[in-house]
């Protein structure tokens, strides 16, 4: 008798656990950027597949990448910038996909494939993109009086540049103005990446990157720096802005997904990244957040008026002049921010 009380405890204790594994199963724990997954599509997907998404955010790739060193088996998915890429590889932290359960991957533009911050695609894939550009006010400007970074350095531009707030990105248009890549990591060329920033410094008027939209809008700045999806928003308020893509050159970015090292609910990450990059879902999260998307038959579907926006979607001729961000290395991004701060600080 005592026996088969034992059996039948064993057994529901067994159909408990098993329960509570597949509970667990029923799960995806994401780290995005801010916005960049709207949660009208969060809550698409879970209706979909009875998947809960718990969803966190970072305002940084740093903030990202430190917050992942000491508690990285919270999450599952995560959607680092691409020259994090290959940081977070470096250390360990990035689980190789499996191609045969990405079987929506044939949607990508290959023009965001096989980039150099991670050949073959091994460990990320891209979801949305732009470009670091200058933007200018045609009020007070005349037509073509910019086309190139190194035309800022004009006097007539005094106490009026604003520049983003980013180490990486400042320091790639100095590199591009003394014709260096943006990811040169040669201790000498960042030196003079700094001196050149340094002339520049009495046109600088302010930097931002957390209030770009507005400050192009309400005019706060004239000319400057910004990305280009910004300004594509801005325009509706603000028809003078233009956006131009340096002839010296420019950065890509790329914000992309990555699955980690040890994921707990691997399979249920696999199912999101295929429903992300659904054509029809990838359209809808391009117009709900207003960046360009990686995905190429998604864009197909985009209304015509946005697939011919020329500033959010350049053409593959003009985008041949600009670089995707690569990871330069510890030692010069050290260097670089120790520039940086030399820079904000009037040294």
């Amino acid at each position: 008798m005592i026996n088969l009380i034992w059996r039948f405890l064993l057994s529901m204790w067994g159909i408990f656990f098993m329960s509570m594994v597949y509970a667990e199963e029923k799960v995806l724990n994401i780290y995005t950027w801010a916005e960049e997954i709207p949660a009208q599509i969060i809550h698409q997907f879970e209706k979909e597949t009875g998947i809960r998404v718990n969803h966190s955010f970072f305002e940084s790739n740093e903030v990202m990448f430190a917050k992942l060193r000491t508690n990285r088996k919270s999450y599952d998915l995560v959607e680092p910038s691409s020259y994090y890429i290959e940081k977070m590889q470096r250390h360990n932290m990035l689980e190789v996909l499996d191609k045969t359960q990405l079987s929506n991957m044939k949607y990508l533009d290959p023009f965001f494939l096989n980039q150099c911050f991670d050949p073959n695609n091994r460990f990320s894939l891209p979801f949305v993109w732009g470009v670091t550009g200058i933007f200018i006010n045609n009020h007070y400007f005349k037509q073509n009086t910019v086309l190139a970074w190194q035309d800022l350095t004009d006097a007539v531009f005094k106490d009026q540049l604003m520049l983003l707030n980013e180490a990486r990105a400042v320091f790639s248009i100095a590199l591009r103005m003394l014709d260096y890549s943006i990811n040169d990591s040669d201790p000498t060329h960042i030196k003079a990446a700094y001196l050149k920033l340094k002339s520049l410094m009495p046109n600088v008027r302010l930097f931002n990157s957390d209030a770009v939209l507005s400050i192009l809008i309400d005019e706060d700045a004239k000319i400057g720096m910004s990305w280009n999806a910004d300004l594509s928003k801005a325009l509706s308020e603000n028809p003078e802005l233009k956006f131009i893509f340096p002839t010296d050159g420019f950065e890509i970015w790329v914000d992309n997904f990555v699955l980690l090292k040890n994921a707990p609910h691997r399979e249920n990450a696999y199912l999101f990244l295929n429903f992300l990059m659904r054509p029809d879902i990838a359209r809808d999260v391009s117009q709900m957040i207003h960046y360009a998307t990686t995905n190429l038959a998604a864009k197909k579907l985009l209304p015509l008026s946005t697939q011919q926006n020329t500033t959010l979607y350049p053409s593959y001729a003009t985008l041949s002049r600009g670089e995707f961000q690569s990871d330069i290395g510890e030692e010069a991004a050290t260097l670089i921010e120790k520039y940086w701060e030399y820079l904000k600080m009037g040294g």
